[in-house]
């Protein structure tokens, strides 16, 4: 059987993943971290809410992870690059890329290459948050139906409040941009060769969830909308695109350029551009009944419903796009907005610790018990994307005493990820859809049994583990192998390349007792802070916290 490529483009790296067709075996892969900014990131220290990333990153770490993908592949005498028959490309999004009209990255030249409004607005980046909530309101009032599928509120996270961001914040970026491309859109494009953005296949997973792009209006929001927030977003629409489409299309077909440069054949297909868990998403084997989790930086959860079904919109998710994850389903997503960035966050930034630190604190934590530490967190250090969509909330830690330590905050750091994860579960079901089994993929999920127990008892759900390490780039891998014929659907190709661990992490009785009660404590936390309740009473809390501290230690 032949080969295909799938490339991750995640926060901070990308990787090439080079797989078997027949069976998933994964031949060869490469990791290059992106060479700008902190970790890959542009930042401004005058605000918190900057999140950008330099579009050459990208095209270096294409050629750099690929490269080095194909000669670690090499080693296997079997294999040819000749035999790859085609390129999946996911990415994080939304993370918009204002470009010429020849499909070139402004920051790429030189005029604007320091300019922080030039570059690619990462997903986190939250400075638009006032277009998001303008927006939201706007469409409530004259557009109800554009955000009925994606929670009834619009994210800072999102494609058109960036770029309302840009136009208000930086005019001489937005007018020197002819057009914008998403950068799951942008990386099969620059593989395909295209040099019109207005040629560029768009995806239906980055252009329903983020863009209100839907069908049921013929596209993009209508110009007359787009007006009420600007009327240069309206002109903006005609440069834009009419279609989006599922992974039964091609993005394009590998161009001469990069074909040479990659030591690839020329003319193999490019599968469609998504996001990276919603192709982390095939790479775990979705089908409906299971909640994909994607555990990194952030958190990304995915389901699926078959399309002849009926999915009622869902308050507070980020969307309900027929297409987005596997053709023929509705794709469901919602997610955290930090997980992996908080324990970051506190080992490395506070305690100005690393890797040895995490694995100090993680035994110190898993001989605590549920409770003991007498601590509650909630985990909106970057905002809330699930289930209030609120990027101006931020961060709490409940319950410290003078004898608090470094791991029992490590603890309630994870239990506080894992009440959001719970929170979203409980909304997904309350409106119907099927989870009748959760897998958990990336690093995290693969290297802290004691994350993913207390992610068991505290959701009340067994939890299975990826059999790849690189679900994302897999994904990626496996569609391009559906479109380059090598299996005849996506449940054939999920069924021959994807896999378990054989290990789950089943939800033991006596933690969730003690769960469910903080988890009590946490809703009151989250419905009072997050404004769901502006009458809640909290004065209960820390004695209760206390009580339920005092249990654990008898």
């Amino acid at each position: 059987m032949p080969y295909t490529l799938g490339i991750d483009y995640g926060t901070n790296s990308v990787r090439a993943l080079i797989v078997d067709t027949s069976n998933g075996h994964e031949l060869g892969s490469c990791v290059v971290e992106y060479p700008s900014g902190k970790q890959g990131i542009l930042l401004d220290s005058r605000d918190h809410n900057v999140a950008r990333q330099h579009p050459g990153d990208y095209l270096f770490g294409l050629e750099k992870s690929v490269l080095g993908a194909i000669t670690e592949a090499k080693k296997n005498a079997a294999f040819s690059a000749k035999e790859i028959i085609g390129i999946g490309v996911d990415t994080t999004g939304s993370s918009p890329i204002p470009v010429d009209e020849k499909n070139v990255p402004l920051a790429l030249d030189a005029k604007w290459k320091d300019n922080l409004a030039a570059q690619c607005w990462l997903w986190k980046d939250h400075t638009s948050w006032r277009e998001a909530a303008s927006i939201t309101e706007l469409a409530a009032q004259h557009r109800p139906q554009f955000i009925a599928k994606c929670g009834n509120t619009y994210s800072s996270e999102w494609w058109w409040s960036k770029i309302w961001r840009c136009l208000k914040s930086a005019p001489e970026v937005f007018d020197a941009a002819f057009s914008w491309v998403e950068l799951c859109d942008y990386v099969p494009a620059v593989l395909a060769g295209v040099t019109d953005p207005r040629k560029v296949k768009r995806g239906i997973c980055a252009a329903g969830h983020k863009a209100l792009y839907s069908d049921e209006w013929s596209g993009l929001p209508d110009k007359e909308f787009l007006a009420m927030l600007d009327p240069k977003l309206a002109d903006l629409r005609d440069r834009l695109y009419d279609k989006a489409h599922d992974a039964t299309v091609s993005a394009g077909a590998l161009g001469d350029e990069w074909a040479k440069k990659l030591g690839l054949t020329a003319g193999i297909p490019i599968a469609i551009g998504e996001f990276d868990v919603h192709y982390g998403a095939i790479g775990c084997g979705v089908d409906e009944g299971t909640l994909v989790k994607v555990i990194g930086t952030s958190t990304c959860d995915c389901a699926v419903v078959h399309a002849d079904k009926t999915v009622a919109d869902i308050p507070g998710i980020c969307g309900i796009v027929p297409g987005a994850i596997l053709p023929g389903y509705y794709g469901i997503e919602a997610g955290q907005s930090a997980v992996g960035d908080i324990f970051k966050w506190w080992v490395e930034g506070v305690c100005e610790g690393d890797g040895a630190l995490h694995g100090r604190l993680t035994k110190e934590a898993a001989a605590l018990k549920p409770g003991q530490s007498g601590l509650l967190a909630l985990d909106w250090n970057n905002g809330n994307r699930t289930i209030l969509v609120n990027p101006q909330l931020s961060g709490l830690i409940l319950g410290q005493t003078l004898h608090t330590t470094r791991a029992e905050i490590y603890r309630a750091l994870i239990e506080a990820t894992a009440f959001g994860a719970r929170a979203i579960i409980e909304r997904i079901r309350e409106y119907g859809v099927p989870i009748n089994r959760v897998v958990c993929a990336g690093g995290i999920a693969e290297k802290n049994p004691m994350l993913m127990q207390i992610y068991a008892d505290i959701t009340g759900c067994t939890m299975q583990v990826a059999g790849s390490s690189q679900a994302c780039a897999l994904g990626s891998a496996i569609s391009a192998a559906v479109l380059a014929g090598a299996h005849k659907n996506f449940a054939d190709a999920e069924k021959a390349m994807s896999s378990l661990k054989p290990v789950t992490y089943s939800p033991i009785a006596e933690n969730q007792k003690v769960y469910s009660d903080l988890y009590a404590l946490y809703r009151q936390l989250h419905d009072a802070f997050g404004g769901v309740n502006k009458c809640a009473d909290l004065s209960g809390v820390m004695k209760d916290l206390i009580r339920i501290k005092e249990a654990a230690h008898s």
